[in-house]
């Protein structure tokens, strides 16, 4: 059943679909976000949903000598997809300091949890890498800088893709942690600094525009903005150079998570 098809809300739509794949696949969900420009906090009108979920499957499908695959995909229609990844991918990512991983755990828009997965998130955390997390967003603010931002005219939404990653990772520089999931709060990491008041004028009025806008939305480059990511990605490139390798190398923690989980 697609999504404007469905005459209940979203959230009954989305918790339906999810006991239909814990019954298909014989998993147990254990964590369901929403991710991307709604959790963010600048959805379009049109935006689609992107469901992202953490599951668990039977102790004895982890005994096969036929691997499973790590990873369930669920795409309703074009504005509403649920895909999910198996808690032994998931704490492997951990391993790495995966930041979409980090944001699926701190999404504002959860559509069900569970205190199993609390617990195994507080724990993994201490896997978060500075400079993992820092060298993620800047790769992301780079690359969509490049392919997006240079034109003449380009997609308002595309702005958003840039800066919100430059904003990331300032506020991993200053608070040394998983930056919010909400740009309206990583938004704090700008907010007060007298030199950068036309960027966020600029910031604050292309969110208003994008809220009545839809996803094709465009207009004329926004020069300030332009020159604001192109100074930020000189600095956390000269940043990333210096910065140590903090990653934590054994998995223990991750081990004992993972053998838990399936004795529940």
């Amino acid at each position: 059943m697609r999504y404007k098809d469905f005459e209940g809300t979203l959230e009954e739509l989305v918790e339906q679909k999810l006991q239909e794949i814990e019954e298909k696949e014989h998993v147990r969900i254990l964590h369901a976000v929403e991710s991307g420009s709604r959790s963010w906090g600048f959805a379009s009108p049109d935006s689609d949903f992107d469901v992202r979920f953490i599951y668990v499957r039977r102790r004895e499908d982890y005994l096969k000598l036929e691997p499973a695959r790590d990873v369930i995909e669920w795409e309703l229609d074009e504005t509403l997809d649920i895909n999910g990844w198996d808690l032994q991918k998931a704490l492997r990512q951990y391993h790495r300091s995966n930041s979409t991983l980090f944001e699926w755990a701190n999404s504002p828009v959860v559509y069900r949890t569970t205190e199993e997965w609390r617990q195994i998130h507080q724990a993994a955390s201490v896997y978060f890498s500075e400079k993992a997390a820092m060298y993620h967003y800047y790769g992301t603010a780079k690359s969509n800088f490049l392919e997006f931002l240079q034109g003449d005219t380009v997609k308002y939404k595309k702005y958003f893709y840039v800066i919100r990653p430059v904003l990331a990772c300032k506020w991993i520089e200053e608070h040394a942690c998983p930056p919010p999931v909400l740009f309206s709060e990583l938004m704090e990491a700008v907010r007060g600094c007298d030199d950068l008041a036309k960027v966020l004028a600029a910031i604050e009025k292309l969110l208003e525009i994008k809220a009545l806008t839809p996803e094709s939305g465009a207009g004329e480059r926004i020069e300030v903005l332009n020159q604001f990511i192109e100074e930020q990605l000189d600095y956390y490139k000269s940043l990333l150079d210096k910065k140590k390798d903090d990653r934590r190398e054994n998995w223990d923690v991750l081990d004992r998570l993972f053998l838990e989980s399936l004795k529940v």
